[in-house]
């Protein structure tokens, strides 16, 4: 069913709003992806806090000129899948995710900080760990020294309360 002018623009602004706040837009090939498999990727995709979404080529064309994803505009060819995200790395590494367990969905290209990434680029921005799992890290190198620092306080404490004890 083909959408009206004014569905159309609805799409062009509601995309717009989307990549206005995109940090990265990833995009796949979803040609014989079973609709079951798909409401899975959608679930996932808004788990992760992700713009999923299947869209005409021409409108998202319209929606990212004059952004800096314009220049993915070469790369909009064939049925298209489009994970838009304001991380990083949330669209890339859910469609590649996905990809992964399901190979009739194939990555195309990307964008991400006005730079157009080809299959291996996304590829390679989904391998990135996300910003929770970073902090997360962080935050455990933070905790390592103080932990350590209040078990030896610990020991040292028993043991002169051993000494105590013996004496």
């Amino acid at each position: 069913m083909s959408l009206n002018l004014d569905d159309k623009k609805a799409v062009v602004a509601e995309v717009s709003a989307q990549v206005a706040n995109a940090q990265t837009i990833a995009v796949a090939e979803y040609r014989g992806i079973a609709v079951g498999d798909l409401t899975v990727l959608r679930a996932k995709a808004r788990e992760s806090g992700v713009y999923l979404r299947v869209l005409k080529n021409t409108l998202v064309r319209r929606a990212i000129a004059d952004t800096p994803f314009a220049g993915l505009s070469d790369q909009l060819v064939g049925p298209l899948i489009y994970g838009i995200s304001e991380d990083p790395v949330a669209a890339a590494k859910v469609l590649n995710d996905f990809g992964k367990g399901n190979d009739k969905l194939v990555l195309k290209a990307g964008s991400y900080a006005g730079k157009v990434l080809d299959q291996d680029g996304i590829k390679a921005l989904a391998s990135i760990p996300s910003r929770e799992e970073l902090l997360a890290k962080l935050l455990g190198v933070m905790q390592a020294p103080v932990s350590g620092f209040a078990g030896a306080l610990a020991a040292l404490a028993k043991k002169r309360e051993e000494e105590g004890a013996a004496a």
